[in-house]
């Protein structure tokens, strides 16, 4: 597309702070972009030591689409949605344990913000990401977590996991039949931006520009297809579109973070 060779660099630690970092201190010239997911909205709420200002040391490119997490459960656990697990919860208080993919990711705050909403008593167990969670919640040692539902998808339809329900704010279009958790407890929902960024400052003219060729590959079916299979409908937002959304989201994650009590001690 741009005629130039492309470096994928994984900057990993610190809940994404590192990867981030490297963005914000690169030159403003069109030639460093970021991939930004929810971690980069969580961390103003849950980190005092943030080495940038989120809202300033970076420009928003554009929104590729949503990360859709997912409440999932061993099948033999007995509740197929979000109501059923709170009723579980209430009859046996401690005795339900929850994994998510880390201590301040947004399975766990929302998790810790079901408990504060409902008054039930889960036992939050983090792991380092999806393939350790999927070790206990696959034979069932810990029966419900917050996974992604892309990894999920494989675990259930082979009927080894179901879904009690996903993260969005509203049904998926590639899967409607799921049922939204906030549509039994209001206000939990929350879509994990999947998008680009680049280091702040960047010249509107650079950024438009980038912007525009990246939503027009974004716009071709191929893509559309490829981010499909990983649950994931195309957004391919404007730049202030996607400033609007970033903004949004480090607000509902400062209101959950407050609320529920969650912290990364």
């Amino acid at each position: 597309l741009w005629g130039q060779p492309v470096v994928v660099e994984n900057r990993a630690g610190g809940g994404t702070i590192i990867g981030t970092q490297a963005v914000t201190q690169a030159p403003a010239d069109g030639y460093t972009l970021g991939v930004a997911i929810s971690a980069l909205t969580i961390n103003p709420s849950l980190r005092t030591d943030l080495p940038y200002d989120t809202l300033k040391d970076i420009t928003p490119v554009t929104q590729i689409g949503n990360i859709t997490g997912a409440l999932v459960a061993h099948p033999s656990f007995p509740a197929d949605n979000l109501g059923g697990l709170i009723a579980q919860a209430k009859a046996r208080p401690g005795a339900i344990s929850y994994a998510s993919l880390g201590v301040g990711t947004g399975g766990h705050i929302t998790g810790e913000l079901i408990k504060v909403r409902t008054g039930i008593d889960m036992v939050h167990v983090p792991f380092s990401g999806s393939n350790a969670a999927y070790r206990e919640l696959l034979p069932g040692r810990i029966p419900v977590g917050f996974v992604v539902l892309e990894s999920a998808l494989p675990h259930v339809k082979a009927g080894k996991l179901k879904v009690l329900g996903i993260t969005d704010n509203r049904r998926n279009k590639l899967y409607p039949d799921f049922p939204v958790l906030q549509e039994t407890v209001p206000g939990i929902g929350y879509e994990s931006v999947f998008g680009l960024i680049a280091p702040g400052g960047l010249p509107a003219d650079v950024l438009r520009n980038m912007s525009a060729d990246i939503v027009r590959v974004l716009d071709t079916p191929e893509i559309r297809q490829q981010l499909a299979l990983q649950a994931m409908a195309v957004t391919a937002s404007t730049p202030a579109e996607f400033s609007d959304v970033i903004r949004r989201d480090i607000d509902h994650w400062k209101r959950a973070v407050k609320e529920s009590g969650a912290n990364v001690n």
